[in-house]
C-alpha cells in the first residue's frame, strides 16, 4: 500500500513510494571483490522540506543468512521536478561522494538514475560512475546497481530485493481507517 503522508512536499509526492523502511537481501559481484550474498535495510523519510533523506547498510551474509561483517553503506537526498526528472546526492562509506540524475518512469513507480558527477577520497577504490535502476513491483522494492573502474566496463554488481518493514503502529493506523460498516466475514477480523 502506498500512502502520501499529510505533511510530504507537494513536490514529493511521485516518490511517495519510497517512503518508509525496507528489508531485504540481494547479491554483490564485481571483479576484484568478494562475491556475496548481502542483506540490506533501506529507509527514506522525508521532513516536509523538497527531498526524501536515504540511508542506506548493507552486510555480507554467510551461507545460512547470518550477518558476517559490513559491506557498504550510503546516505543522500533524493529530489524532483515538474518534470519527474531526479536528483539524487549520496555519500558512500568507501569514501566516493556521487550526483546522479535520472528520471521516473511514465506510469509507473520506476526510476532510472546514472552518475554525473563522482569524487573520491585517497582510501577510495577505483571507480568511474553507475547506473541504477529502483522498481516498485507488488509492493516490494527492487533495484540493480550497475557500476566502472578504469579497469572494469560498466556492469551489473549489486541487486536486492526488499519488503517493508510494518510496525505495530501502521497496522493501528491502517485499522483505525478502516470504515466502521464493514461485513463481519472474518476478513475484517482486525476490525
Amino acid at each position: 500500500m502506498i500512502e502520501i503522508p499529510s505533511d510530504l512536499h507537494k513536490d514529493l509526492v511521485p516518490l511517495a513510494f519510497l517512503l518508509g523502511n525496507w528489508t531485504g537481501a540481494g547479491v554483490h559481484d564485481f571483479p576484484g571483490a568478494e562475491k556475496c550474498n548481502f542483506g540490506q535495510e533501506v529507509s527514506f523519510t522525508h521532513d516536509g522540506r523538497d527531498f526524501l533523506e536515504y540511508r542506506s547498510h548493507t552486510w555480507v551474509l554467510d551461507g545460512d543468512g547470518n550477518k558476517v561483517r559490513p559491506l557498504e553503506s550510503e546516505s543522500g537526498y533524493w529530489r524532483i521536478d515538474a518534470n519527474r526528472k531526479v536528483e539524487v546526492t549520496m555519500v558512500r562509506s568507501d569514501g566516493v561522494v556521487e550526483v546522479w540524475y535520472g528520471e521516473l518512469a511514465h506510469q509507473k513507480p520506476q526510476i532510472d538514475l546514472a552518475t554525473d558527477t563522482v569524487a573520491r577520497t585517497a582510501a577510495s577504490g577505483p571507480y568511474s560512475g553507475g547506473k541504477r535502476l529502483y522498481g516498485y513491483v507488488n509492493s516490494d522494492l527492487m533495484w540493480v546497481g550497475e557500476k566502472q573502474t578504469p579497469e572494469v566496463e560498466l556492469r551489473p554488481y549489486m541487486s536486492a530485493h526488499l519488503k517493508k518493514v510494518v510496525t505495530p503502529e501502521d497496522v493501528e493506523r491502517w485499522a483505525k481507517a478502516l470504515p466502521d460498516d464493514l461485513p463481519d466475514d472474518g476478513i475484517a477480523f482486525f476490525k
